[in-house]
């Protein structure tokens, strides 16, 4: 597949890891943990009607095969998104030796789709962690309705990306991870990512692609409306995504 390489100039924003985890904090007593869950898990159930979701995107030379059918799907999502409410979107990608951007907060999806557009897909490992963390900070200074990680593979520390995941769960930040083929280690890791956000783990390939579709509209529903949102509107993709979120459809979603 030919490609024009494009900087994405509009992605200024590094992300680093500063010394101490931005997550460590001091020791709370036992009520003030029990008041911080309960809120947590009641964020869930509704939202304000204005959503802010972090797509994370695996933009290493492995993707480049199915990067223009990944881009075209998001794009429609964001796209559909003014059906559902108020979305605000930021876009993060990492690639080559080290690098890994986060864009500004998007108003609407034809901004984003434009990004998007600009990246090209170069060689290097994965850094989930630092996406997480990046998440958690997010959140941090404005409420993160919900993480969507789309790639293929898995190149770090299991535990330390579980650690990571299980402070977002315990902040109400929900991750869906689509993987894209087959690659066991990644699924693993996947799978118990979601499991300890409250989130989801779907297989996308070539053959999904409208299913995927539907289930990133399904997300962007959750992120504006809560689960609340996701059990009025009671599609297909709905009741998948609150099967997963619940535990239930442990399966996920294969094309």
């Amino acid at each position: 597949m030919s490609r024009r390489t494009r900087h994405f100039s509009v992605m200024a924003r590094s992300i680093t890891n500063k010394p101490k985890d931005a997550l460590t904090g001091t020791k709370s007593s036992q009520g003030e943990i029990a008041a911080f869950l309960k809120a947590a898990k009641a964020a869930g159930q509704t939202s304000t009607g204005t959503g802010r979701v972090v797509l994370a995107l695996d933009a290493t030379m492995s993707r480049q095969p199915t990067w223009d059918m990944a881009c075209t799907i998001q794009a429609d999502m964001f796209k559909s998104a003014a059906d559902v409410g108020s979305l605000l979107m930021q876009l993060v990608y990492f690639r080559g030796i080290g690098e890994c951007r986060a864009s500004k907060w998007a108003e609407d999806g034809g901004s984003l789709a434009a990004m998007m557009s600009r990246i090209d897909c170069r060689g290097g490992h994965t850094q989930i962690l630092k996406v997480l963390k990046h998440a958690a900070k997010e959140h941090a200074r404005n409420r993160v309705n919900a993480l969507i990680y789309i790639g293929d593979a898995m190149e770090e520390n299991v535990d330390d990306l579980v650690q990571a995941a299980g402070e977002l769960g315990l902040r109400g930040v929900p991750v869906f991870l689509f993987q894209e083929g087959h690659d066991a280690r990644a699924e693993e890791a996947f799978r118990e990512i979601a499991r300890v956000t409250k989130g989801g783990w779907f297989r996308f390939d070539r053959n999904s692609a409208s299913v995927l579709s539907r289930l990133l509209s399904a997300i962007a529903v959750y992120a504006t409306g809560g689960l609340q949102a996701l059990e009025s509107r009671a599609s297909r993709e709905d009741r998948l995504l609150l099967a997963q979120m619940s535990g239930s459809g442990n399966k996920g979603e294969r094309g």
